[in-house]
């Protein structure tokens, strides 16, 4: 929690334990925390350069007030941001001074290997100040479904996401599981039938693109820079996002089944997931196993909703689903 200030784990561990006690020596430490003698030496002395520690006249050891001692070293960091902040945007007008002059292959990168296109759709992710805009389809071949990291910490830091998803990467094993996580950390997601290209875009200046290549070859991409091709996909990312299906995270409701809801009177949690799911264009079978439920059991779940909606087919369904906020 406190990582961000410069804190290692023991750091943390020592200043929280001696946050909520008046007072502790260096052994009631060790004995609290299971650390050795020399860890919570160490700890105390770099907590005591920080400021966040004071010894006291009896030996002991206690913490400084929170308010104090750590708001003074968030306001050193967020001083420390805003000049990188500066340096950034100094930084970046120089590059684009630099690249207005430069050719065509000079605003075009190659990156070839998976692991090198991983490094960049990081580094263009990390990039953005405003908004990152993604195709995601199916297969993955460079970032595996669950292994894009940058998401969360962009999200966290104020950045924009705005996802397309491919209807095949649900049907994927831990498709869903990954989208109801993105929805949860504020992502805006939608579901298209299909997908032309693998796409991210960060603001107005970077864009990776993955190239077309042989089944068996090596996997390549196209960086691009403010350019005018760069403008195109710009414009095919918000055609596709206008049309696309949105998800919510209300729509997928509980992760499991309310074990009372069998013959409720209004969708379970399960319910809605299911409705979710098929509203996005997914297989009986496709739901069934997202969901890790039998195929019989969704059936049977969907003629439990459409005799709720009085409805007499599943089209029915849908449309009373959506009208009534079930999905």
């Amino acid at each position: 929690m406190l990582g961000a200030l410069g804190l290692s784990p023991e750091h943390e561990a020592v200043y929280t334990v001696l946050a909520g006690r008046p007072q502790a020596d260096s052994a009631k430490l060790g004995e609290a925390l299971h650390l050795p003698a020399p860890a919570i030496e160490a700890a105390l002395s770099y907590l005591t350069a920080c400021g966040l520690v004071k010894p006291t006249p009896d030996g002991a050891f206690a913490a400084a007030p929170p308010a104090v001692a750590l708001g003074a070293l968030i306001s050193e960091r967020r001083a420390e941001l805003r000049s990188a902040e500066l340096a950034l945007v100094t930084l970046a007008e120089e590059h684009r001074k630099a690249m207005a002059g430069r050719s065509i292959s000079e605003l075009i990168e190659v990156v070839t290997g998976a692991e090198a296109i991983r490094h960049r759709f990081a580094q263009v992710q990390h990039a953005a100040r405003a908004e990152v805009r993604n195709f995601v389809t199916s297969p993955a071949v460079a970032v595996p479904v669950g292994a894009n990291s940058a998401e969360a910490q962009m999200v966290a830091q104020g950045v924009r996401y705005r996802v397309v998803i491919e209807r095949a990467v649900l049907a994927e094993p831990g498709g869903v599981a990954e989208t109801v996580d993105s929805l949860r950390r504020g992502v805006e997601v939608r579901v298209a039938e299909s997908l032309p290209i693998k796409l991210v875009l960060a603001d107005a200046e970077l864009g990776l693109v993955p190239l077309t290549v042989a089944p068996g070859d090596e996997p390549g991409a196209v960086l691009l820079h403010r350019a005018g091709l760069l403008t195109a996909m710009h414009a095919l990312f918000e055609l596709v996002w206008r049309y696309a299906y949105p998800l919510g995270i209300s729509a997928f409701g509980d992760l499991t089944e309310d074990a009372h809801g069998e013959h409720a009177d209004i969708p379970t949690g399960l319910d809605r997931r299911i409705l979710a799911l098929l509203l996005a264009g997914l297989t009986d079978q496709a739901v069934a196993t997202q969901l890790d439920i039998s195929l019989r059991t969704l059936q049977r779940r969907l003629r439990h909703l459409m005799d709720l909606a009085g409805a007499q087919s599943r089209m029915q369904l849908a449309w009373y689903a959506v009208l009534h906020n079930w999905a």
